[in-house]
């Protein structure tokens, strides 16, 4: 995703609500280059831990234990937000969504072939700034496949 990052002491409570709805996967990056922007791009919140400026490296083992240390402290705060209500849309469902996405904008002509890989991003990038629900997944799949029936011309 190309959100925006969040402090980890930001980003914990929200991590900790997600888990409620299922198992939520920290995604760490080797010490020597980090995440590649493909693994990137996969993920649904991108976390920073403030560091050091002179030194904003943390080896993997220092980062672990932050981010639980902090995830730790979200879990046990009474004055949390509470969990959604709405359970978030897995990784799964999101990649068969922009998949489906893809194939529609295609279908329709909206997708310039001499330049496929600009729209994807910037449909990414609006579609991960609200971190979909699993049923909103469903109904715009539902909407696309509408739209890609033959004989189904929006205009």
């Amino acid at each position: 995703c190309e959100l925006a990052p969040k402090w980890a002491r930001e980003a914990a409570p929200e991590i900790v609500g997600a888990s409620s709805h299922g198992p939520v996967a920290l995604v760490f990056g080797n010490e020597t280059a980090g995440l590649s922007n493909e693994e990137v791009a996969l993920c649904r919140l991108p976390v920073m831990i403030p560091a050091n400026p002179g030194y904003s490296s943390l080896n993997l083992a220092a980062a672990v234990q932050v981010m639980c240390y902090e995830l730790r402290l979200a879990a046990l705060d009474p004055g949390a937000p509470p969990a959604p209500e709405n359970p978030p849309a897995n990784a799964e469902e999101i990649r068969h969504f922009y998949a489906h996405l893809e194939a529609a904008v295609m279908q329709s002509g909206f997708l310039d072939p001499a330049h496929p890989k600009r729209l994807m991003p910037r449909l990414r990038r609006l579609f991960d700034r609200i971190s979909l629900e699993r049923d909103e997944v469903s109904l715009l799949r539902g909407m696309l496949k509408a739209f890609m029936k033959p004989g189904n011309k929006v205009d």
